[in-house]
């Protein structure tokens, strides 16, 4: 729903001076009044009067019912007049967030106020062109749905912003939109003559816009939005004006990623992340700006799938947190996302938002870049999840290997797989005589918010609003178990995983300790070690990262607790919101 209702209606410039409000600009045109009369059962506004032609009475005397008026020609139905009067604000409101709700049409703009500087002008020179200029202020105003959503109407507010903003340094820098302004007035009183001599209003817009760039360049911005969500202006061929909107660009199938997963999504990357550029390095590097940040150029070069983030820093010699808010500008700009570094452990499966038609054109693509395979074969092995070291051929030549990789890494490129992470929970099941009493006597709030781990909030943290440096509150010692571990311990390794323990019901910590695992020290210190991990919310390859562990470390101690462990294969919510959409 909010990319249906992301595109704009129409954009409109509008000024105000010491000649009175003026609309200098609107796109799309406002249709001719001629063509209009030509029209049948269709009206400009839902206030001007039926022609004669036009919806006629039934023979029993009930009118015909008439065709509702589309948001566009609602739009069309507001006079230059109007528009002028309504969108040309005060003084007062310059430098402010403009919106105004008008039935089913919702205008957003930023209007501004021009600071024109100081001219000292010789009273003996009657040139024409030391006048002072007389515009005040303008507004570069967006016509969008009224049940557009607010981070749709906030993304065109800062468009306009921008563009007010360049406008107005060209302004103090060479009077540009006052030069622009004083041509499309002279156009429209050109138009205006020609009419009245020829008969009938014409539009001025068409003669607008081959004679003025600042005309051409709303054109573009609008028909930009309206298609690929990019914008690329060179305000009076000087100043760029560069703007996405996520909403056009961020996309899983045919559903749109709301903008706030996006952002939620860029907040938790992480150094074992990977960077997947969705085109090739020389198109890419071709799309950059000539200005760019040599920083960008250089992650751009380095960038690889197999590489996680923190070597991606190391080999384009930046630190970590610049790398982070490089890869973050890329994939905001939907030019790559996030994904964990290829390896053969890696798990993929078809994704549900994938295209898996015989004949779509993504079959093609793939046929195109990777002759004599097909697609939907190729697909058909991750009906299940697959790890790569499955996925390649054993018997294959040594060169098929790079092209299997390079397969996946285009199909992750689509959106076509989605990855499976290995998560660990822990859930002691309850013992018989302790079932009636947690069900019948103990109250619903009471045993939702105790001290079991197979609930979120089961540990205390040192720091809840951290995510990275999660500690274990460390109670007293007198609350310990003093017969925790065999006597062969030190006395320090025994306290410290008590401490880690002593967190869990008592339940709990006697169905840990009757483990045959736990009757080995290092095991038990361990699996207490890494106990805060053990809630569903981290994967293992984020454990190997944080604890500096072998996946084989971490795989050999799920399955030597595997009686209070319940291991679970799913998304890393992190990267799932470039793969599908739940």
């Amino acid at each position: 729903m909010v990319g249906e209702n992301s595109s704009p209606i129409s954009v409109i410039l509008v000024s105000s001076g010491s000649k009175g409000n003026k609309l200098l600009f609107r796109y799309p045109f406002q249709k001719n009044p001629e063509q209009q009369a030509s029209q049948t059962g269709t009206q400009r506004s839902r206030y001007s009067l039926n022609s004669s032609g036009d919806n006629t009475d039934d023979q029993d005397g009930d009118a015909r019912e008439e065709c509702p008026l589309t948001d566009e020609q609602m739009v069309e139905g507001f006079s230059d007049v109007i528009l002028a009067t309504i969108l040309a604000t005060k003084s007062d409101m310059c430098g402010k967030k403009f919106e105004l709700k008008i039935d089913n049409v919702r205008f957003v703009g930023h209007p501004t106020l021009l600071q024109h500087a100081v001219v000292q002008v010789s009273k003996t020179d009657p040139s024409p062109k030391r006048e002072m200029p007389t515009m005040i202020l303008f507004n570069v105003v967006f016509a969008l749905r009224a049940n557009a959503d607010a981070s749709v109407i906030n993304c065109l507010h800062n468009l306009s912003r921008r563009i007010a903003i360049v406008l107005q340094h060209e302004e103090r820098r060479c009077q540009y939109l006052t030069r622009e302004a004083t041509l499309i007035l002279a156009i429209q009183d050109e138009v205006t003559a020609m009419a009245e001599t020829k008969g009938g209003p014409q539009s001025p817009f068409h003669h607008i816009l081959p004679k003025c760039k600042l005309a051409r360049d709303l054109k573009e911005a609008y028909d930009s939005l309206c298609t690929t969500g990019v914008v690329q202006l060179h305000i009076n061929n000087w100043l760029e004006v560069s703007f996405c909107l996520p909403h056009k660009i961020h996309c899983v199938g045919s559903k749109f990623i709301p903008p706030e997963a996006i952002e939620g999504s860029l907040k938790a990357i992480r150094p074992y992340h990977a960077l997947l550029l969705l085109k090739d390095e020389k198109s890419l590097l071709n799309e950059l700006p000539l200005d760019c940040s040599p920083a960008l150029v250089r992650v751009i070069k380095s960038t690889s799938a197999v590489k996680n983030l923190q070597q991606l820093a190391q080999d384009a010699d930046l630190a970590l947190l610049q790398v982070f808010q490089l890869a973050a500008h890329l994939v905001y700009w939907g030019k790559a996302i996030i994904i964990y570094p290829l390896c053969e452990n890696n798990v993929y499966m078809l994704s549900p938002n994938a295209n898996v038609g015989l004949y779509s054109s993504l079959s093609d693509q793939f046929s195109c870049q990777f002759p004599g395979h097909d697609l939907p074969c190729v697909l058909a092995r991750f009906s299940l999840p697959v790890s790569l070291s499955e996925f390649k051929n054993p018997l294959a030549p040594p060169g098929q290997e790079p092209q299997l990789i390079q397969m996946v890494v285009w199909m992750l490129q689509q959106q076509l797989l989605i990855q499976l992470h290995t998560y660990a929970c822990l859930m002691v099941p309850p013992s018989e005589e302790e079932v009636r009493p947690r069900e019948e006597d103990v109250p619903f709030t009471a045993r939702v918010g105790g001290r079991s781990l197979s609930t979120p909030n089961a540990l205390s943290f040192g720091s809840p609003t951290s995510s990275d440096d999660m500690t274990l509150t460390s109670p007293s010692m007198d609350n310990s178990s003093a017969e925790l571990l065999p006597g062969g311990e030190s006395p320090l390794n025994k306290r410290m995983t008590e401490n880690l323990l002593a967190c869990l019901s008592d339940y709990e910590r006697e169905a840990i300790l009757n483990v045959p695992a736990a009757q080995n020290p290092e095991d038990l210190r361990m699996f207490a070690r890494l106990l805060h991990y053990f809630r569903g919310r981290h994967h293992l390859e984020e454990v190997m990262y944080n604890e500096n562990m072998r996946r084989s470390q971490l795989l050999m101690l799920f399955d030597k607790f595997r009686s209070v462990l319940v291991v679970t294969n799913h998304e890393d919510p992190v990267i799932s919101v470039f793969q599908s959409l739940s």
